[in-house]
């Protein structure tokens, strides 16, 4: 059987690559580590704008599985560079030698399967955030005069907290709080005819008035903040040129949210990948390493020829080592070669 991709190793070669394997398994185990951080950070961040994040959102999973793929990069990181430190050192490697086959193959299949997992998430869930974020963002704002019901009663201050850290006011934009009753409903009289006219001129019953909360206004603003009849141009004639919203946060919480989230979500893609490559080339070179050691009997310094590859044959060779093992049913029988007819013996002359 012809092994595959085969590398010649001699002693030199074998140390040179033994060396550099040490060096890339550390860097292996530092990026699986900022992985680790990096996901471990976005996991906090969806956690602390829960409120504002649709649940059926499946974008929580991104973090979940890079912080797997990241502790387990971390993990194969620190085995390799056991391992090519023992590759150097003819009393350590022994014990390496019966594990190493079985780390490798756990290593490629887990620590690989969840990496390209990670690596697909990235690339594929950012666009469910926007929608997500649409979803929260309205229900939030719907309920933000709830402070009495459970369940509710802290969308009121998680809102405006939101508002004043992040710079933003309404979902997109300061006119969205026209649309939702913001206004909670015990500080409004009943028998007020101006209440009553906004009320019953809504077909939801809602009370709706073209101001914002507090928390939209712009600290910093150097005039007083405008917080009712925003539409109205004449409302204000002290102000020339009449421009209510100048003082107010002119980005939508939706944008603020969208822009931050996603831009931890890039960094971890950026991570992932670098520890996705790592991870290749250095369980790639541990294998070289694994199977040029043990055509020496695992002797570190013997100065015979050997040979590094990744399988040691092709798909055919494999496939027919598997048959009289029963994996694949009993190998074909070959027919026997026919026979030549014999020749008659001629007379003799």
């Amino acid at each position: 059987m012809a092994p595959v991709l085969p590398l010649a190793l001699p002693l030199q070669p074998r140390i040179r690559l033994a060396q550099g394997l040490w060096l890339l398994s550390w860097l292996l185990a530092l990026a699986g580590g900022l992985t680790v951080l990096c996901s471990g950070h976005l996991l906090v961040q969806l956690w602390r704008f829960r409120t504002f994040l649709a649940p059926s959102c499946p974008f929580t999973a991104l973090p979940q599985v890079a912080l797997a793929a990241g502790a387990v990069a971390l993990a194969t990181g620190l085995v390799g560079a056991g391992a090519s430190r023992a590759g150097l050192d003819a009393a350590q490697y022994p014990p390496w030698r019966r594990v190493l086959g079985p780390l490798l193959v756990a290593a490629t299949a887990g620590g690989g399967g969840l990496l390209a997992l990670a690596l697909a998430l990235a690339l594929a869930l950012p666009g469910s955030l926007a929608t997500g974020l649409e979803e929260g963002l309205g229900t939030a704002m719907a309920h933000y005069k709830d402070t009495e019901v459970p369940g509710y009663c802290h969308a009121k201050r998680l809102m405006d907290e939101l508002q004043l850290r992040q710079h933003c006011c309404g979902r997109h934009g300061y006119k969205d709080w026209f649309g939702v009753q913001w206004v909670s409903s015990r500080y409004l009289d009943p028998n007020d005819r101006d209440v009553i006219d906004r009320i019953q001129s809504n077909v939801e019953g809602l009370y709706l008035i073209d101001g914002v909360p507090f928390s939209c206004c712009n600290p910093h603003s150097p005039r007083p903040c405008l917080q009712t009849r925003l539409s109205d141009p004449h409302a204000h004639p002290l102000f020339d040129p009449p421009q209510p919203n100048s003082n107010l946060w002119a980005q939508g919480c939706h944008g603020a949210l969208l822009g931050h989230l996603q831009g931890l979500a890039s960094t971890l893609g950026s991570l992932l990948a670098v520890t996705f490559l790592l991870q290749t080339v250095v369980l790639l070179g541990l294998r070289y390493l694994q199977t040029a050691l043990e055509g020496l009997g695992g002797v570190i310094d013997g100065e015979g020829e050997t040979q590094g590859y990744l399988f040691p044959g092709g798909l055919r060779d494999m496939l027919r080592t598997a048959w009289p093992q029963g994996v694949l049913g009993p190998a074909p029988e070959e027919a026997p070669p026919e026979e030549a007819p014999a020749k008659e013996d001629l007379p003799e002359a």
